[in-house]
């Protein structure tokens, strides 16, 4: 598997995305906001999802089961897809380029396009909701914060998590035709 010449093509993006991962690292020097985003980027390492998979089984019975099913296909094509293209793009974490970028969490690999929280967010929520729209205030929000998380905590750039997004769509929405 070749390396898709991707560097060449972030370089200008990232100069563009700069300041804007600036502005949203900034916000990390309060302590209190530090840990909310950790905490927030940790639960959505795996932690909230595979727990909403275990639990909405035994809270809704068949129809849990089923989103849960769903929910586990969903995440193992996005898996694919993200490893595939992290891999291949080797797009460089912000922290890791720009000086003013600041790490406040460990991130899980060396490259930073696409946002793979953000991916699996997206299209966990877009299952979860597809069969009970009452989870809509808890995981839109969630979801919401994860990605914002992710620029936050310097780990990626707003692309990053706007690719991952429209990903995490486009793998939820099609999985609904299947």
């Amino acid at each position: 598997m070749s390396t898709i010449k991707a560097p060449h093509i972030f370089q200008r993006m990232d100069q563009y995305e700069l300041a804007y991962c600036l502005c949203f690292n900034r916000i990390c020097r309060l302590p209190q906001i530090t840990r909310l985003f950790a905490a927030i980027s940790r639960l959505g390492d795996g932690v909230f999802w595979y727990t909403l998979m275990l639990i909405l089984p035994m809270m809704r019975g068949e129809q849990g089961l089923m989103a849960s099913l769903h929910m586990l296909m969903v995440g193992s094509i996005a898996l694919l897809i993200y490893k595939g293209l992290k891999g291949r793009m080797e797009r460089p974490r912000p922290f890791n380029t720009h000086e003013g970028i600041y790490i406040y969490t460990a991130p899980l690999d060396h490259y930073s396009f696409p946002s793979g929280h953000t991916l699996h967010a997206i299209g966990f929520t877009i299952i979860a909701v597809g069969y009970f729209p009452e989870l809509a205030w808890l995981l839109v929000p969630f979801t919401a914060l994860v990605a914002l998380s992710r620029v936050v905590l310097g780990l990626h750039y707003p692309t990053d998590v706007l690719a991952g997004a429209a990903i995490g769509t486009t793998i939820a929405v099609v999985s609904w035709s299947i």
